[in-house]
């Protein structure tokens, strides 16, 4: 046969005896009155972090405000700038629209012109002047 030492009773006695200290150690614990001083420490430790965290990101969200507003500045510039663009193309093709007219103006008067030279001279040419 083989005995176990410590026996079975003992284990057991030796288990609620730690419980029982756990449980007086957690019930001093909680009576402590530093206990008081470490939670409101906690509390204003966690506070403060609160604030620093709403203060991280109202700068956040001020910073996003601020390249929201730039980007909005320069494609209102860059809408602006291309209309001028667009206006300075417009101009330039109407420009160069009523230079191509006038040409065809001036071709059209010069095979004119040939045109009443050349049928003067054929009526000269039938009258014998």
């Amino acid at each position: 046969m083989s005995f176990k030492l410590p026996d079975h009773q003992d284990r057991q006695a030796a288990a609620a005896a730690a419980r029982k200290a756990m449980l007086e150690k957690f019930r001093a614990a909680s009576t402590d009155p530093s206990l008081e001083e470490k939670l409101a420490a906690r509390k204003a430790i966690h506070e403060a972090r609160q604030a620093r965290e709403a203060e991280r990101e109202a700068a956040r969200l001020a910073r996003e405000a601020e390249l929201e507003a730039e980007r909005q500045r320069k494609a209102e510039e860059e809408a602006k700038l291309q209309a001028e663009i667009e206006a300075e193309a417009a101009r330039l093709k109407a420009i160069e629209e009523e230079a191509h007219l006038a040409l065809l103006a001036e071709q059209k008067a010069a095979r004119d012109a040939r045109y009443a030279a050349r049928k003067a001279a054929k009526k000269e040419r039938r009258r014998g002047y």
